[in-house]
């Protein structure tokens, strides 16, 4: 009964932070927007036109909003997930089509939470440890919000890098000090941020950015202190490799992406984490053992 009713909290407030995570997203590509007009740069003018009421400066007028109508919306608009079913996915007020982009995240940040509480690799059995887990959530909702923004516009920014890079070392710091080693406990988390981040940063300089971007490198060292041990590290930066290869290889026969076409990395790398934080170290003991037994 009691880890029904956890779960279920969970879930509500994986939808309640995937509504955040996708207002922010919208909220973001607006202030880009209009940072790039700023900078003499070409942008789209119908989307700038869309988004610009949400660069609003004041909390007064800083509201949620149609981005077809710009009606402003009620709370009852804005119930995660439920509203949009409710309206058959359009708009309350202009009956337009709001799409599936809002609501795909509430559902996935919902079920990410739920999976991560359940398939957590480490008890939750004091204080220290759950505290470890929320600061650890808290991340992992900054790491959402990259990887839609990242997915869609080609673009990791520093409003969210950043933030996500202080919860990050805040989450590392914890687990240091809570550690039975707390000397090696560092030194791993130290070697797992040569594995992602210095990794990346050789890249980024001997391509001279054309391989990685310098975000690649921010994302490494974030992930890295999340993840605080190096096997994890290598876990990670294999699996996004394979996740890479399977995408990338596949769309290039089908040529919807030709050899020097973009493609953002960050999803790849955040999504690779996410599995090596879940099941990694459970993957790594097998694999050992199935190795010593040969």
């Amino acid at each position: 009964m009691e880890q029904g009713f956890i779960v279920a909290a969970v879930g509500v407030f994986g939808l309640l932070f995937g509504s955040f995570a996708g207002a922010t997203v919208w909220r973001l590509r607006a202030r880009q927007l209009v940072e790039d007009v700023a900078e003499g740069e070409v942008v789209d003018k119908k989307e700038l036109k869309m988004l610009k009421p949400l660069t609003a400066t004041s909390l007064k007028d800083d509201r949620s909003r149609c981005l077809r109508c710009g009606h402003h919306l009620e709370w009852y608009d804005l119930l995660p997930l439920f509203s949009w079913l409710q309206l058959g996915g359009k708009c309350r007020y202009c009956h337009v089509r709001i799409g599936w982009f809002e609501p795909a995240i509430e559902l996935a940040t919902a079920t990410v939470f739920v999976v991560s509480y359940l398939a957590w690799p480490h008890e939750l059995a004091d204080p220290m440890a759950i505290a470890q887990f929320c600061v650890w959530l808290c991340a992992l909702v900054g790491l959402i919000i990259l990887f839609c923004y990242d997915l869609r516009w080609y673009l990791l920014p520093d409003k969210i890098m950043f933030p996500v890079m202080g919860i990050a070392s805040i989450y590392a710091l914890l687990v240091t000090v809570s550690s039975p080693s707390p000397l090696a406990a560092f030194t791993s988390l130290c070697f797992a941020i040569g594995v992602l981040s210095g990794l990346y940063y050789v890249l980024y300089f001997v391509s001279k950015g054309a391989w990685v971007g310098f975000g690649d490198i921010k994302l490494g060292l974030a992930l890295a202190l999340l993840l605080g041990e190096w096997p994890l590290a290598l876990l990670t930066l294999f699996l996004a490799n394979v996740i890479g290869c399977s995408i990338v290889l596949p769309a290039m026969l089908v040529k919807k992406i030709g050899r020097y076409s973009r493609v953002p990395f960050g999803p790849m790398l955040i999504g690779a984490w996410w599995i090596a934080t879940m099941w990694g170290g459970a993957a790594i003991t097998w694999y050992m053992s199935v190795s010593f037994m040969t």
